[in-house]
């Protein structure tokens, strides 16, 4: 198995894209990435392209094989890869194990989503078509209800408060603030999130006690990276990113039957093998991308991934450790809750996050000397998890 870097990274802003269509955003995106690799088109061998909805929602089939046209990219082998809201790390995962197979040399991973065409209700059913088809989507439930259930129980379980879910999403909010790729910029405090009466905001039960601020929003957005070997990276750019570790896991799908509904096993089990690849533990990590559906989710995977003992990760909140400049920042982009979810590109756009980041390239929201970071990616309410640890490569 070779050693893969990552040399190239682009995205798009995420949000609402009126005037754009998914193949227009992959191509910005993937244009990019190509730019900042120094790659001309000709020595792409593979094309892997994430996306969940393209079909229901675009009424488009084939995005690798329209993408590789659309850039020239031919002949170049081509697969689109499909894995709910874990599409993108799913592409990348499949990059990354071409290149380190030595099949292919330069691989270009693009994972995007055009989420905006439709109600919120048909979305909220769309992404509902992750749960158990039997046990739960023929029930009525959602993202959204289950999240509300797993809030309520760690609540109970955990000591976590309202208070707490708050400060994730005024910490992320704030720190979307510094990234000009995310989808809200909204400055909003703690209080004004628990007294949305005082505050004028408009803070609606969604599904209690999770309210509007602990949901991210509905995006479109796409993001793209290219991979070569590592021993190659330097021909084209200074300062190339490895990709040390991964991990994939599944868990039971429907979540009242694990044996814990306030375990991600999932995440503890990718976490572990990714950190075991790599050969680095949880406190080595400088930087985290987390996928914080809702407010309770980056708490909660904080602990998973062993950045924090069960239970302590809201404590870990309180005492600013997962803050900009804190022992662990999670989330600098904002996250899912504010750097946006179009489903598909999310894997992705939290691995060019980390990118920025390793390579001193974040801006107002850089975390003093990167160096190794991490991310995981959810399918549906963590049935399928894929987890990625980076290192700023010598």
């Amino acid at each position: 198995m070779r050693k893969v870097a990552i040399i190239g990274c682009g995205m798009t802003k995420f949000g609402k894209h009126e005037n754009a269509t998914l193949m227009d955003l992959l191509t910005e995106a993937s244009l990019k990435a190509l730019d900042d690799s120094n790659l001309d088109n000709k020595q792409i061998d593979a094309v892997y392209v994430g996306n969940m909805g393209s079909l229901l929602l675009n009424h488009q089939t084939g995005l690798a094989t329209a993408l590789t046209a659309n850039l020239n990219l031919l002949p170049a082998a081509v697969d689109t890869v499909q894995n709910g809201t874990a599409s993108g790390s799913s592409a990348i995962k499949n990059g990354f194990l071409a290149v380190a197979s030595g099949y292919f040399d330069k691989v270009l991973v693009a994972a995007g989503e055009k989420m905006r065409v439709t109600t919120g209700n048909e979305i909220t059913d769309f992404i509902a078509t992750m749960t158990h088809p039997e046990a739960e989507y023929a029930q009525g439930v959602t993202l959204p209800s289950l999240a509300g259930m797993f809030t309520r129980l760690y609540m109970h379980k955990y000591g976590v408060e309202r208070k707490h879910l708050a400060m994730v999403a005024a910490k992320n909010h704030k720190n979307a603030l510094k990234n000009p790729y995310a989808h809200i910029h909204k400055a909003v405090t703690v209080d004004d999130i628990l007294y949305p009466e005082k505050s004028g905001i408009k803070n609606p039960v969604i599904a209690d006690p999770l309210r509007l601020y602990d949901c991210c929003p509905v995006s479109d957005g796409a993001a793209s990276v290219i991979l070569c070997p590592l021993e190659e990276a330097k021909k084209y750019i200074d300062t190339p990113v490895e990709i040390i570790g991964f991990g994939q896991a599944t868990e039971v799908q429907a979540v009242h039957e694990r044996e814990d509904p306030t375990e991600i096993k999932s995440l503890r089990i990718a976490a572990k093998k990714a950190f075991e690849i790599a050969k680095v533990e949880p406190k080595d990590v400088d930087v985290a991308e987390l996928h914080d559906a809702f407010t309770i989710l980056e708490i909660a995977e904080s602990e998973e991934a062993g950045f924090f003992k069960k239970g302590e990760g809201h404590k870990a909140l309180e005492e600013g450790l997962t803050e900009i400049g804190g022992k662990i920042p999670i989330n600098p982009s904002g996250g899912l809750k504010a750097r946006g979810h179009p489903v598909g590109a999310t894997g992705a756009a939290q691995i060019v996050e980390l990118v920025w980041q390793l390579r001193n390239e974040a801006g107002e929201r850089q975390v003093e000397n990167a160096e190794i970071g991490f991310s995981c990616n959810f399918f549906s309410f963590g049935s399928n998890v894929v987890a990625f640890v980076l290192k700023r490569g010598d």
